[in-house]
């Protein structure tokens, strides 16, 4: 293992902090921590601390909650992945994951239709959803997204990555 060339890597695509493994609650808490405390470090402002820590945990939250729903085997799920960069003047926080094939397409169109509303949009859409029964099978209320996309500086982007004839891996990405 070459840890000098993935640093370079890192440094590279900007890379501040990631995470490669499964995402249990404690992981994400720990993570976050330590996110929160280096982006405290760099002196940037509270509200973007704040912006940066809730979609990290959204996205990170994402994953796990997938991951259990669609009852992903525990090697499938090691390939989850999250990262954070500094991206010009703000942040891009990325997450990725396996899926079914099925759901990968699925969850991109919902971000793609989330990344069309307007503000007021999502406002309403989001009260909505607040008020409607869970329904069964669903991945989950579809906050999640508007969540992000209420803190984020522009749209998110979802790309899906065939792996096999079950699988792929998806990869969302917020701006901040």
């Amino acid at each position: 293992m070459d840890l000098f060339e993935l640093r370079n890597e890192f440094d590279k695509s900007g890379i501040m902090m990631c995470f490669n493994g499964p995402f249990s609650h404690s992981i994400i808490e720990e993570t976050g921590k330590a996110m929160r405390n280096h982006l405290v470090a760099e002196n940037i402002s509270q509200s973007a601390v704040l912006d940066v820590f809730a979609v990290y945990i959204e996205l990170a939250q994402n994953v796990r909650n997938y991951l259990t729903v669609r009852e992903i085997t525990p090697s499938e799920a090691m390939s989850s992945i999250i990262a954070i960069a500094r991206k010009g003047a703000g942040y891009a926080i990325s997450s990725g994951n396996i899926v079914l094939n099925a759901d990968g397409e699925a969850l991109c169109s919902r971000v793609h239709d989330v990344n069309s509303m307007t503000p007021e949009e999502r406002k309403r859409n989001y009260r909505e959803l607040l008020r409607r029964d869970a329904v069964p099978g669903a991945l989950g209320a579809g906050l999640g997204f508007l969540e992000i996309a209420k803190r984020s500086s522009g749209k998110m982007e979802c790309s899906v990555r065939p792996v096999d004839d079950t699988y792929a891996f998806i990869t969302l990405t917020a701006f901040i």
